[in-house]
């Protein structure tokens, strides 16, 4: 009579594993990581697969901590291959060496593969280790497994469905007051705020932008919960982005570093050199033109940086601006006429006021009102020119799928010399009899 009971019960939990995953995974997070490593041992493997499948990731990267080689051979073979590189990538590095030693060298170095993600993706910034848990888990059983887990970085806590897909976020706060009975289901109250593996840091810190002050989790192409993005990490991925517009704006490479090599520093940066050495004999070509102008009133030669200075920096400011506008998807491209007309308006401001000082300045130390006039006029032109430039350039380089930090400042410094040098000289030689 035992036999036959026994033999049943073995059916009966052979068709609850079988034909309900979901329900046994339920199950198994109340129990000891140890004894689910123990019942479900004893099941084939695609069984195993299915129901680790439906756990939280914790609990199932402990269960499988605890599986013997056999068992662990066969689950993670059974597992989708993203799914199993999620686990693997929970788990110490000596661990998962270990469990990989136990498949078919070729599974294995896909699955590492799988968890290799560029360094400037989303999936290269996460931390694996996300706190998730199936929405219809018990806030009990949760707080108890959070015990267990003693993270000391818990933001929040994410829920699966039954699949593995990521159906909503409880922030910790939320889940510390909840009452004991209650569901996490229970405690959402929005959609998921998450980043897909191939997100880029720019795609993350625009994330980050719509809900400030909590984490993301980041999913693979089917919506798996595979990490998560904390605070820390999306600092860090604001700061590198900020760095590298600063020194792609100057011509120097993404990659260089403080203490780059000297070949890495002169590789990355020489071409701009060249390139900008190249505009510079563009300016300076204007300035030739006028050569005779020049000649006839040396004066000119002494005031000539005063107004290309001046533009310069002019348009070093309205590119700044522009540039972070598109960094923070302030602005598009298409906004490139509002932000065209608000430059220029603020270029024509300020071009008339430092005019104004700059001609009097001039008539006091010249005693000659052309010259004033001369220097007055090229300068709000100029500067005009300038701010159209730097509020421009950086949106054409977008539309045209260029990265506008990369050369946008050499674009714009040829513009603004040879605005400022052609303004200047060319109203000098237009009005060469009031000099």
């Amino acid at each position: 009579m035992a036999r036959s009971r026994s033999r049943a019960e073995r059916r009966l939990t052979q068709l609850l594993m079988d034909r309900h995953p979901g329900e046994v995974a339920q199950l198994l997070e109340e129990a000891p990581a140890a004894e689910s490593a123990s019942l479900l041992e004893q099941e084939a493997p695609r069984r195993i697969a299915e129901i680790l499948a439906c756990m939280s990731p914790d609990l199932a990267r402990r269960i499988v901590e605890r599986l013997g080689d056999d068992a662990t051979r066969g689950a993670l073979s059974s597992l989708e291959s993203q799914r199993a590189a999620s686990l693997l990538a929970r788990m110490d590095d000596s661990v998962r060496e270990a469990h990989l030693a136990l498949l078919e060298p070729a599974v294995a170095e896909e699955l590492r593969a799988l968890a290799a993600y560029p360094p400037d993706t989303a999936g290269g910034l996460m931390d694996p280790a996300a706190t998730a848990f199936p929405a219809r888990s018990r806030v009990s059983t949760v707080t108890q497994r959070l015990r267990e887990l003693r993270r000391k970085r818990i933001q929040d806590v994410f829920l699966l469905d039954e699949a593995g897909r990521l159906v909503g976020t409880v922030p910790l706060q939320d889940l510390v007051l909840a009452r004991p009975g209650e569901t996490l289901a229970s405690l959402v109250h929005s959609a998921p705020h998450s980043v897909p593996l191939t997100a880029t840091k720019v795609d993350v810190l625009e994330q980050l932008e719509r809900r400030p002050g909590a984490s993301l989790g980041v999913v693979d192409y089917d919506g798996r919960l595979v990490g998560v993005l904390r605070q820390d990490e999306l600092v860090t991925a604001a700061q590198e982005v900020a760095t590298a517009e600063l020194v792609t704006m100057v011509g120097a490479g993404r990659e260089e570093r403080a203490l780059s090599s000297p070949l890495l520093a002169v590789r990355k940066r020489l071409p701009w050199l060249e390139i900008n050495l190249g505009t510079a004999f563009l300016a300076a070509s204007v300035v030739g033109l006028f050569e005779e102008t020049i000649a006839r009133n040396t004066a000119l030669a002494v005031l000539l940086p005063v107004v290309a200075g001046q533009s310069g920096n002019t348009g070093a400011q309205a590119l700044a601006v522009t540039m972070r506008g598109l960094a923070l998807r302030e602005v598009r491209a298409r906004h490139w006429m509002r932000v065209a007309i608000k430059e220029v308006a603020v270029a024509l401001i300020n071009g008339v006021a430092v005019a104004v000082t700059t001609a009097t300045a001039v008539f006091f130390w010249s005693d000659s009102s052309g010259l004033a006039l001369v220097i007055g006029v090229s300068m709000v032109m100029s500067m005009v020119a300038a701010g159209l430039a730097g509020a421009v350039i950086p949106m054409a380089l977008t539309s045209l799928g260029q990265d506008p930090a990369q050369s946008s400042s050499i674009i714009l410094t040829t513009v603004t010399d040879v605005a400022g040098f052609f303004s200047f000289l060319g109203i000098a030689t237009a009005l060469s009899s009031m000099l």
